[in-house]
């Protein structure tokens, strides 16, 4: 390996790839055509290709849904229980349970809009300081840039020729900046909306599932139905985000089910006390 090559096992920018993508194409040709059997050897596994990542500079869907989710049915899970344990009938466990969906999901799709929108804001906040910057100290800027891709791996005339390019067009240099150095990504207005949106019903069903049991049975049997279906929608949740992102599911499911109901057992514990004290 040449000094003016990355590492290997270093982190590189879309940049980086396309440079190294380029010259791996190069040196293919000049290898000529008898080389077929060892591309098809190093082709990815099925497995891989499937769960190839895609860059989305968007908001999550998947956090959105679990934030909501779990917050809705840990929550309604502890309204349940601490209303049974202080002694409540079923019409006041179905009037507090539906009235807590309704509050709650509303209450939980706004945080979501406050939040997202005070990411947006601190983006152009971020943006803005960076962007004065580089007007007052260009030098000490592109010396930033140089320093980043060096540690990244980059020397000699591959490294001149990175950040040459890169601050070459201003734009793109204070988008280098602004995500690889303070690793913040703009928010569009629809991330806000649909942040806010999907947050707001996924509390709301979040809420309905351990909620439903109890419009049809008794409070012991709906309780158990509750818990049970609580319980897989938890495990169902954290597999899916295992699958999906990192872990495995078999460690992911547990623990978002121990997580969820072991939340909503503090509501019953509570109940229990405030029931033993009024007594």
């Amino acid at each position: 390996m040449t000094g003016s090559e990355p590492r290997q096992g270093t982190s590189v920018t879309r940049l980086g790839r396309a440079i190294a993508s380029e010259r791996g194409e190069t040196a293919g040709q000049s290898g000529g055509g008898g080389q077929s059997g060892g591309g098809a050897q190093n082709r990815p596994s099925l497995l891989a290709v499937r769960r190839r990542h895609r860059h989305d500079t968007g908001k999550d869907v998947l956090r959105d849904v679990i934030l909501g989710g779990q917050d809705g049915l840990v929550n309604i899970l502890g309204i349940v229980l601490g209303v049974m344990a202080g002694g409540g009938d079923r019409t006041v466990l179905i009037s507090a349970g539906f009235a807590a969906a309704i509050t709650e999901s509303i209450s939980m799709g706004a945080v979501g809009y406050t939040s997202t929108v005070a990411d947006r804001d601190y983006y152009a906040a971020q943006r803005a300081v960076e962007e004065a910057s580089l007007t007052d100290d260009p030098d000490m800027e592109r010396e930033e840039v140089r320093e980043l891709y060096k540690n990244k791996g980059f020397s000699g005339p591959l490294l001149d020729q990175v950040v040459a390019t890169i601050t070459a067009n201003r734009e793109k240099w204070l988008g280098t900046i602004m995500e690889e150095e303070l690793h913040l990504e703009p928010v569009a207005t629809a991330d806000i909306v649909r942040s806010s949106v999907v947050i707001t019903l996924a509390t709301l069903v979040g809420h309905l599932i351990p909620l439903a049991p109890f419009l049809f049975l008794s409070q012991t049997p709906a309780l158990v139905l509750a818990f049970i279906l609580s319980a897989i929608v938890l495990f169902g949740v954290g597999a899916y985000s295992a699958i999906t992102r990192v872990g495995t599911w078999w460690k992911q499911g547990p623990r978002m089910i121990l997580i969820g109901l072991g939340a909503a057992g503090l509501g019953f514990l509570i109940g229990t006390l405030f029931h033993a004290s009024t007594n």
